[in-house]
């Protein structure tokens, strides 16, 4: 049988993720083969998951000065990047929560560049999440790093529908990204979040100096921990970071990535997010939302530019993708 007839017996009929070893036959595909590999994700994805697109904005409360020393990221403190640390405020946090819903989005996520949240930003943001939900009609989901079991009790009880913690990258490759924490210590905030009743998201960035190998074992071991949504980044290479001179994910391979993720997760939420603009442009967008995408992160990042949300918006209506209501 060839990947593609894998591809549609077992991902697009019966539901089934592709193990290691047939993803990575999707990751080596030729050019001939993507249009076909790309088409059965899609109809892998409308199968197992439905035609809606799942829109999200986010924002940081706190930016800049994080103590860990992940390689892609220019809101580490070690590094000599450009960005430096800043706080929100309460009402900065309800207005964009606002302009988010307006936008058609159903999810508004909080963020933090800390190791761990202390009890102090937990504090604020529960007054956040009080605010927001005073004046505004959305899920709220936070990203604050590692957490204890006490920790994901209080966002549970503070209403946090969906936690964030990337594993970043497959379980062989993450000590070449990150050596402040491990793997396991970001999955074991995973299994507390899901112990305490709240959805976990967890993906990461394609890109980062990884084999294809490496790339099928990731899509695999995020399948096995079966996040309810995976965000997938593209390497944007910052200034000041190690990975600073890494070289952009050309279309072909972001798009043969993600048919590769669909196929592994063939009913759950996959969300583009960082570095899409890049790697793929607004030709390689359109082509991702019909290779197994089916949620986006629309506006601007953590510390990039996005593309404005109104192009996002009109880009779903022009494929006729509608978007998810609360």
């Amino acid at each position: 049988m060839t990947i593609i007839d894998v591809a549609r017996d077992k991902a697009l009929e019966l539901g089934q993720g592709l193990n290691k070893e047939e993803l990575v036959g999707v990751l080596n595909s030729d050019d001939s083969q993507l249009e076909e590999l790309a088409d059965i994700a899609h109809q892998t994805r409308l199968k197992w998951c439905g035609p809606e697109v799942e829109v999200e904005g986010i924002i940081s409360i706190k930016t800049g000065g994080c103590p860990e020393d992940c390689h892609f990221c220019s809101q580490s403190g070690l590094f000599q990047s450009p960005v430096r640390s800043i706080r929100l405020d309460i009402a900065e946090l309800v207005e964009a929560a606002k302009k988010t819903q307006k936008s058609g989005a159903t999810e508004f996520c909080i963020v933090a560049a800390v190791k761990s949240p202390d009890q102090r930003l937990l504090d604020q943001v529960a007054v956040a999440i009080q605010a927001i939900e005073r004046e505004v009609d959305i899920d709220i989901s936070c990203s604050l790093g590692t957490l204890t079991a006490d920790q994901a009790q209080q966002l549970h009880e503070m209403g946090v529908k969906r936690y964030n913690h990337n594993l970043e990258a497959a379980r062989s490759f993450f000590p070449q990204v990150v050596t402040t924490h491990t793997w396991e210590e970001r999955k074991n905030t995973l299994d507390l979040v899901r112990g305490v009743g709240m959805e976990a998201c967890s993906g990461g960035i394609i890109g980062m100096g990884e084999s294809l190998e490496q790339r099928a074992e990731f899509a695999v071991q995020l399948a096995e921990i079966s996040p309810c949504e995976v965000p997938m980044n593209f390497l944007d290479p910052r200034p000041g970071t190690p990975f600073a001179n890494r070289p952009l994910v050309p279309m072909g391979d972001a798009l043969r990535a993600v048919a590769a993720f669909r196929l592994a997760m063939p009913s759950t939420t996959l969300r583009f997010a960082g570095g899409r603009e890049l790697s793929l442009g607004d030709d390689g967008t359109e082509k991702g939302l019909l290779s197994g995408i089916n949620a986006i992160i629309a506006g601007n990042y953590l510390t990039t530019l996005g593309q404005e949300i109104e192009k996002d918006i009109d880009m779903l209506g022009r494929i006729d993708l509608p978007i998810k209501a609360l």
